[in-house]
C-alpha cells in the first residue's frame, strides 16, 4: 500500500517531519508544503535524514518556495519540485493520504 505523507509544519518548530520519517516505508512519498518546505532546505540536520530515507520520493510545493523566498537551488538534491496539479496527482496516485500536523 503506498501513501503519501503530507507535511507542512517547519521542522524547527514542530515535530511533524520527525513523526512523518519515523513512519514512512519505502514505496511511499512525501510532500511538503506551506512551512513544511524548510525541511527541504540542504545543510540542515533534517536534509540528512532524508538523505537516508531509502526508497522514499520526496516533493516539495514549488509555490510555497517561491512564498518564502527559498531558491531552488536551495533544495536538497533528489526532492522533487512539483506544483499544485502534481499535488492533486499523487494524492490521486497513492492509496492513502497521510497528514501530519
Amino acid at each position: 500500500m503506498s501513501i503519501l505523507h503530507t507535511v507542512n509544519k517547519s521542522p524547527f518548530e514542530k515535530s511533524s517531519m520527525d513523526s512523518c520519517l519515523a513512519y514512512v516505508k519505502a514505496g511511499s512519498a512525501v510532500l511538503m508544503y506551506e512551512d513544511g518546505i524548510y525541511g527541504a532546505i540542504k545543510g540542515t540536520a533534517v536534509a540528512e535524514k532524508i538523505s537516508a530515507s531509502d526508497g522514499v520520493k520526496f516533493y516539495v510545493l514549488g509555490p510555497d518556495l517561491k512564498a518564502r523566498g527559498v531558491a531552488e537551488d536551495k533544495i536538497v538534491d533528489g526532492i522533487e519540485i512539483v506544483d499544485y496539479a502534481k499535488f492533486v496527482s499523487l494524492a490521486a496516485e497513492n492509496d492513502k493520504v497521510q497528514a501530519w500536523v
